[in-house]
């Protein structure tokens, strides 16, 4: 097939983008930015650089739409024909223009999200607390709805899991790229100063092509805290509690701000970054205690800085707005202990006496994060009280609106952050604490050992330090008895010696296989009987949390079976606990990736059984989600502001009814596609040689060289069988084939099963949770390409299993077209859209990978020319996390 002339190629490209239906001012945007990188590839200083990539450009554009062998043969040949060096700045180039194309499809969701707030009657929204609310208040009453919306608790837990491909150095440039997009919708055009910000654009793209994208070494645990304390001072601390404020604008109207606030503060943080140490050695004692102080150090610099600004603001004479007596003890109180201090904001204060008390409550925050005991607050309850004096003076002196305005929001921060800014985790393996107690039995010491009890004395110090609610809940991995979870106290009791004092600690069972997920009822029932954890039960008001793996159980016998056993495990667990007055907080350890129980929250919360979520909803956050997610003010409100309306919503009788109901009606259904999802699923990864022939027709290997995070990639030297591979790099590997097998592999055949299209069909409509598990792998297999991945698969020299993996994506892709009426994504346009925008381009970086890829499957080459093609291929791994938005 002939190659396009540059007349050709300029059709064929504006053809390909205007039949994407861009909305105008994205399709700008794009316009705009990939410009600019064109500018920056001219001016780069490698002749010929712009031009190769265009050609390789359009001919991944021509492959794609044309879909004929001749076309695509081409693109591959082009991707082949490049050297080495060029291979690699084609890739660079490939990869900048995902990141501003991610960055214009966020601005896009933010300029909408503007919009919509600015716009009347944004409390119908169908998926904000708000209406929420309205439609829960029509089912159980206002009464009872208020009560649960007061009881109210979205837990996201911050994990260091290695799935965030980009550097941190590429993130910080991509942000201030983000805030010159929105100075530049600001502009008029021709303006100096839309010229002045298209310049500040160009030189930020120029720096963002010339950094490295790949981490030169891996980051250490305390490089991953201060990543997600990042999130949190540029996003976090004022978006939660501006999520607080609209829920309560919306429910009280004009009179919000002007007495007290209906919604109590119902988001806390949680975070393993610094405490999980199941398999990764770098996450030791010193490690959990750093990562609380660094916490802690965030949030009262937080806490500080808003007292102060707050205060500065809190003018009100003595006249208009008198002290109440209490106020007034208070700042004597606090002049007393900081003499030269307010005597000095009494002089500029002189008759502003809220103004004063609030700049010295300022003063004493100061002092805690100093560690001067002198000043410092003991805990956030002395701060709050203090708080809510200033405020109740505001209120007695008729000045409502300064009480219930800026104020309040400090008080939701500290009500919601504490000292500790989110509640660190510790998480360890139950086959560590089993040989650690075997040893202590034998009167032996060792390193594993001294670590072990030196976590729970860093848990017993971050409590002391920063309060009972800094620390407390340890996670017991691959929990498969109550000893699992009994051990944690016996290891406690050795950590602080005879006579001693063991911290508060809430164990966690977290169950991951298959199996586990079946015996999970039967090992609660008997661990509430253990003295310790019973005891801890009625200290807690009967409260327990029970976490549930999504990754482990997927991998173990395939997507389809483990989405259907953590529902029936859900639906056990909840079971159990309702029989037995336990109010449950049930814990989702869910990735990012498909594969990994990731996909829309809020849907999944929605199809979850009967009194499994009763309004509280915890989930780990991993990787390139966390700054998805959380990384700009207005998505991560919009976020926080959907999942808690489906967690309000998923404890209305209508939805708890439908949910049953339909698990009910489709229980034969279930069993069916349980059955021979498993069946195939093990004919695959059960299949003689299978670890060795994943390990080649995937760049899994390689994906463990990449600098991610500080957790090793497996769990022991090499990857014998699937079980020795995390699955992290299980998930990964299959998306960079584009593959992406486990996120739908078995449901074609579990389908095929069945075998009944109209039955399937009703199925799909009124079953939550099937609807839920086919618009997932919808997604997932629109981000794959079986042409691509046939490529790959090739790499393996097994055409069974090729053919095997080939066949199954067939089938599931007809089935899944079949009960969504239509193509991939055809009832979800704006997802659909965002696919098929970025996929010839992620083609162009999957043929320069399968190049790599084959050449160092050949072995045939120096150490110098593999280190070179590796090079690539990381360069390549990366630029196609950032294309498909897709890591593990």
């Amino acid at each position: 097939m002939r190659e396009v002339t540059p007349t050709e190629a300029i059709d064929l490209v504006g053809r390909f983008e205007a039949g994407q239906e861009l909305p105008e001012q994205m399709r700008a945007d794009v316009r705009l930015l990939g410009g600019l990188l064109g500018d920056v590839l001219r001016e780069s200083g490698t002749p010929g650089l712009y031009d190769d990539v265009e050609r390789l450009r359009t001919a991944t554009i021509q492959a794609y739409t044309d879909e004929t062998d001749a076309a695509y043969e081409r693109a591959a040949a082009i991707a082949d024909g490049f050297p080495l060096a060029r291979a690699e700045e084609v890739a660079r180039a490939f990869t900048c223009y995902f990141h501003l194309v991610n960055l214009a499809e966020e601005h896009q969701r933010v300029r909408i999200l503007r919009e919509r707030d600015a716009s009347p009657g944004r409390e119908s929204d169908v998926d904000s607390v708000a209406s929420a609310f309205g439609r829960l208040a029509e089912e159980v009453g206002d009464d009872t709805a208020l009560r649960r919306l007061q009881a109210l608790r979205f837990h996201p837990v911050f994990t260091a899991h290695p799935t965030e491909a980009r550097r941190r150095a590429v993130s910080t440039g991509i942000r201030r790229l983000a805030e010159l997009l929105a100075e530049h919708d600001t502009t008029l055009p021709e303006g100096t100063d839309r010229r002045r910000v298209e310049r500040r654009m160009l030189e930020e793209i120029d720096t963002l092509w010339r950094t490295a994208p790949l981490r030169p070494e891996k980051p250490s645990p305390t490089d991953e805290v201060r990543a997600v304390m990042a999130v949190f001072d540029d996003t976090l601390f004022t978006a939660v509690p501006q999520v607080y404020r609209r829920v309560d604008d919306a429910l009280q109207g004009p009179l919000a701000g002007g007495r007290p606030p209906v919604v109590a503060p119902f988001v806390r943080l949680g975070t393993w970054v610094g405490g999980d140490r199941d398999g990764n050695p770098f996450v030791t004692a010193s490690v959990t205690r750093k990562a609380a102080a660094i916490a802690s150090e965030h949030v009262l610099l937080g806490l500080e800085r808003a007292a102060n600004r707050i205060g500065r603001a809190l003018t009100l004479d003595a006249e208009t707005t008198p002290p109440s007596d209490e106020l007034i003890s208070l700042w004597h109180r606090l002049r007393a202990a900081d003499e030269d201090a307010a005597e000095e904001i009494a002089k500029r204060s002189p008759d502003e006496p809220h103004r004063r008390v609030l700049l010295l409550i300022a003063r004493r925050i100061a002092a805690t994060g100093a560690r001067n005991a002198d000043l410092a607050y003991s805990d956030p309850e002395q701060l709050l009280a203090e708080l809510r004096v200033l405020q109740d003076s505001l209120v007695q002196g008729h000045a409502a609106r300064q009480a219930y305005g800026a104020l309040q929001q400090l008080i939701w921060q500290v009500e919601t952050y504490g000292f500790h800014l989110a509640e660190l985790e510790v998480r360890q393996h139950s086959d560590v604490h089993k040989r650690v107690l075997a040893e202590l039995e034998r009167g032996e010491r060792s390193d594993i050992g001294d670590e072990v009890l030196d976590t729970i004395r860093a848990v017993a110090f971050v409590q002391e330090r920063f309060g009972p609610r800094a620390a407390g809940r340890y996670i017991v991995s691959f929990t498969r008895t109550a000893d699992d979870l009994a051990a944690v106290h016996r290891l406690a009791r050795h950590a602080v010696g005879p006579g001693g004092t063991p911290p508060v600690l809430d164990v966690v069972p977290l169950f991951e296989t298959f199996a586990d997920l079946q015996a999970a009822p039967g090992i609660l029932a008997e661990i509430v009987e253990h003295p310790e954890f019973r005891s801890r039960l009625e200290a807690t008001g009967r409260r327990l949390e029970v976490m549930l793996g999504y990754s482990d159980s997927s991998k173990d016998v395939g997507p389809v079976a483990a989405n259907l056993a953590l529902y029936e495990a859900q639906a056990k667990i909840a079971a159990w606990a309702q029989d037995n007055d336990i109010q449950l907080t049930l814990f989702h350890g869910r990735g990012g990736a498909l594969g990994r129980g990731g996909g829309p929250a809020n849907s999944a919360i929605l199809a979850q059984p009967p009194h499994s979520v009763d309004g509280r909803f915890k989930l780990t956050e991993q990787g390139e989600v966390i700054f998805a997610r959380y990384g700009d003010p207005a998505i991560a409100m919009r976020h926080i502001d959907q999942v808690a309306a489906a967690v309000l919503l998923a404890s209305a009788p209508s939805i708890e009814q439908r949910n049953s109901a339909a698990a009910a009606e489709y229980a034969e259904v279930a069993a069916t596609m349980d059955a021979a999802s498993r069946e195939r699923f093990f004919s695959l990864v059960k299949a003689d040689g299978f670890a060795a022939w994943f390990a080649t027709v995937t760049p899994m290997e390689e994906v463990g060289l990449l600098a991610l995070g500080s957790r090793p990639a497996r769990r022991g030297l090499s990857v014998e069988s699937l079980e020795d591979l995390r699955a992290i790099p299980w998930v990964f590997a299959w998306t960079q084939a584009r593959i992406n097998l486990a996120g739908w592999f078995g449901l074609g055949s579990a389908l095929e099963a069945v075998g009944d299209e109209q039955l399937l069909r009703g199925a799909y409509e009124r079953w939550p949770l099937l609807r839920t598990l086919v618009d997932n792998v919808a997604m997932s297999l629109a981000k794959a390409d079986p042409r691509i991945a046939r490529e790959y698969l090739e790499l393996g020299d097994r055409p069974d299993l090729a053919a095997l993996v080939l066949e199954e994506m067939t089938l599931t892709r007809e089935w899944v077209q079949r009960l969504t009426g239509g193509g991939l994504l055809g009832n979800k346009p704006v997802l659909q859209r965002a696919v098929k925008m970025r996929s010839p381009y992620v083609d162009a970086l999957s043929l320069l990978q399968l190049r790599a890829l084959r050449a160092l499957r050949d072995n045939g080459m120096t150490e110098t020319d593999a280190a070179d093609t590796r090079h690539l291929l990381l360069l390549s791994v990366s630029g196609v996390a950032a294309g498909l938005q897709n890591t593990g």
